[in-house]
């Protein structure tokens, strides 16, 4: 079949089949309209829901990393205190070893005992005499027998290990 031609008519409905033809496309317009606008809606709740959740989450995270960071400086801290606490004793060792050193530590034994005697009897309403109290000399004595009998014996160039 071949077309040679074709016409276009001015085609005038009855008034109400225009009208309700009218009707019909405006229902239509509406209910896209309608659609859409829900769309948009729900569109905007999940992204809202979305960015309460991501805020979240970072938050979450901030808070791990600020706990995690905490306690590796906490770490840190205690193996530096470790580290220089077994220093000092390894130093304090080797320096008691050396000449004189033994000496110098019944000296300081009978220092503190002094000072917290001295601490003892300010302090508190009790206090415990020695059985020479009037005696400063004896109770130095005292410390330093107690000291002089805990003193480890060491020949030079032996290491004890305890």
């Amino acid at each position: 079949m071949e077309v040679l031609r074709y016409e276009i008519k001015d085609i005038k409905p009855p008034e109400d089949i225009r009208a309700a033809m009218e009707r019909q496309m405006r229902a239509e317009r509406d209910k896209r309209a309608n659609i859409l606008e829900s769309e948009g809606r729900r569109d905007a709740l999940i992204n809202t829901a979305e960015g309460r959740k991501q805020e979240e989450i970072k938050a979450s995270e901030g808070r791990r990393l600020k706990q995690i960071n905490g306690a590796q400086g906490l770490a840190a801290a205690i193996r530096a205190v470790a580290t220089a606490t077994a220093t000092g004793i390894r130093e304090l060792a080797e320096a008691i070893r050396q000449p004189g050193g033994w000496e110098a530590v019944q000296l300081r034994v009978a220092e503190q005992y002094i000072q917290e005697f001295g601490k003892l009897a300010k302090e508190s309403n009790t206090m415990i005499l020695p059985a020479s109290g009037s005696d400063v000399a004896a109770m130095v004595a005292l410390a330093m027998n107690v000291a002089t009998n805990s003193r480890p014996q060491v020949q030079p160039g032996v290491t004890i290990q305890r």
